[in-house]
């Protein structure tokens, strides 16, 4: 605001003027007359200025007390709607989108970089700093193509590529599939069209000559087996104990599909967990307590529906063979519903006796009921000896270990190898997060432990000095502990919903209160509630809520 001077008649008449965009255009208005005299006019415009400040931070802070009926309602939307909803905030590109994009291929933005680390570090910390017989390992991309020949991937690793007549659709199947298979949009009659091994080759050595060829790894199982003697030499392991992987995996798929659920680049999170063959029926851990539908192969054969059931009945009734298949089963199931997942959109579901591999002696999946159906989300397997039995063969070097308790030399079993991909992980999340309120306004209930943006920092009103200088002064503090975001801009109800939108669980305004005595506002995602905590300790409060220690009406207290 500012003021102005006209001259009427030869007379000086001063008014106070605001300006404001209309559209593309800046516009200037008389607000109010202020008289004659200069020195009465600044007197003038002042007073009004302070009188227009005050209504407007009651205005604002009406919005920001005003609560309404609040309810949350689920939405069910598709993979389409899904893909379109991470472009335009985001979360997920395909990749080279520029130039038209590359099937299978997928980049993650701002938002998405970050829920994607937030996954992966719980899954790290779960699985791995929080167990005293989990060790991690970080192998590489590229490895001596010998590795891939000892694993069998060379020569075994084929898929069947089949095309529908009706709709050319294009899929792959496994040979021993191929006599029953039919087009699995249609139902229509397919046609075989080769055989082909989805596995990324390239050249290592400039001079082509004398390069040799290698492959882009297709799994990061085989890392860990193929460095199992050097963790061996270099830590104090006994059985029975685990070897944890997060990294990326390729696969030069026929037809990836369904956004991030089927990629030609993706990553995984792994473990290894070895023991004794011996004690296969020896596990030493409790079986969690976990409800869910199992799908057993007997019930697939016999066309049954899977049955709710708990996984200590189901080892009880021999559904599930192994203790340490059930126990594992329940620690990653558990690891989705202690961040908040509905587990009643999962299953469990025992893989066919054609499925199986040939040295197992179970295998079970854990799958999601995605938007396109019941599809894997992670697998339990029981690789026995296999994988280090090939490379003791190839490499001609023992892998076996003197156990010291049972006085012998002992090649370890593989008993179960949790295997997660981080993209249909992340796809669960968002899935099971995707909420609107009464206005149709989409809410992101994602888990604060792994929301992408942690905490939103509001100044109530943005040309207030002492009002922004607090608010960047809280910003820049808790910058150094969370993700969290600085906003001005629209009103604080539309940057409230902007922040709902991708999930970040707190928000915080602060107003001219907050300057006078050191206090704030705190606003709940899932709640809309809002209570008053003073600006002391204030780190600590928005910890112990994301950590789940403290319930958020509890942070008063």
């Amino acid at each position: 605001m500012y003021i102005v001077k006209q001259k009427v008649y030869g007379k000086d008449y001063y008014y106070l003027r605001k300006s404001f965009r209309e559209g593309n255009k800046v516009i200037s208005k008389s607000i109010a007359y202020l008289g004659k005299d200069l020195e009465d006019a600044e007197e003038k415009a002042k007073e009004i200025q302070e009188k227009m400040k005050v209504d407007e931070i009651k205005k604002a802070k009406n919005k920001l007390s005003k609560v309404e009926n609040f309810e949350l309602i689920k939405k069910d939307i598709s993979v389409e709607e899904m893909a379109n909803f991470c472009k335009r905030k985001g979360f997920i590109f395909n990749s080279g989108d520029l130039y038209g994009g590359l099937a299978g291929f997928w980049d993650f933005g701002p938002l998405g970089v970050e829920l994607k680390n937030n996954i992966k570090n719980y899954w790290w910390n779960f699985h791995v700093q929080s167990r005293e017989d989990i060790f991690g390992l970080d192998g590489s991309i590229i490895t001596h193509p010998r590795v891939w020949e000892a694993s069998g991937h060379v020569e075994n690793f084929v898929d069947v590529a089949v095309m529908c007549k009706k709709c050319k659709n294009k899929f792959k199947v496994d040979e021993s599939e191929l006599k029953n298979a039919v087009c699995d949009k249609c139902g229509g009659e397919v046609e075989n069209k080769g055989k082909f091994v989805p596995m990324f080759t390239t050249n290592v050595g400039p001079i082509e000559g004398d390069s040799i060829k290698a492959y882009l790894r297709p799994e990061t199982a085989q890392l860990i087996f193929a460095n199992f003697k050097n963790i061996l030499d270099t830590t104090r392991l006994k059985l029975p104990f685990g070897v944890a992987q997060i990294g990326k995996s390729f696969r030069n798929e026929i037809a990836p599909r369904n956004f991030i659920f089927r990629n030609r680049e993706f990553e995984q999170m792994e473990i290894e967990y070895f023991i004794d063959g011996e004690d296969k029926e020896a596990c030493p851990y409790e079986i969690p307590d976990v409800e869910v539908l199992v799908y057993s192969s007997g019930m697939q054969l016999k066309n049954k529906s899977p049955e709710k059931m708990n996984l200590k009945v189901a080892l009880e009734k021999k559904i599930i063979q192994l203790p340490w298949h059930a126990y594992w089963l329940g620690t990653e199931l558990n690891w989705f519903f202690n961040l908040g997942v509905n587990l009643e959109k999962f299953r469990i579901r025992q893989h066919l006796p054609d499925e199986k591999s040939h040295y197992s002696t179970d295998t079970w999946d854990i799958e999601y009921n995605f938007p396109f159906g019941w599809k894997e989300l992670q697998g339990i397997a029981d690789r026995g000896t296999y994988d280090l039995s090939q490379h003791e063969k190839v490499s001609k070097k023992e892998l076996r270990f003197f156990d010291e308790i049972k006085k012998k030399k002992i090649l370890p079993t593989v008993i179960s190898e949790p295997s997660l991909g981080v993209e249909r992980a992340l796809l669960v999340f968002l899935f099971d997060s995707f909420y609107e309120n009464k206005k149709g306004e989409t809410i992101l209930k994602l888990p604060p432990k792994i929301s992408p943006i942690k905490v939103a920092i509001f100044p109530l009103i943005k040309k207030d000095e002492a009002i922004v200088s607090l608010s960047r002064e809280i910003y820049s503090e808790l910058k150094k502990y969370f993700n969290v975001v600085y906003d001005d801009s629209g009103s604080i109800g539309r940057r409230y919903a902007r922040q709902d939108e991708v999930g970040t669980p707190l928000c915080i305004t602060i107003d001219e209160e907050s300057v006078k005595n050191n206090s704030l506002t705190l606003r709940n995602r899932d709640t809309t509630q809002q209570i008053r905590i003073p600006l002391e300790n204030l780190k600590s409060l928005i910890s112990s809520f994301l950590d789940g220690e403290k319930g958020f009406l509890d942070l008063k207290n």
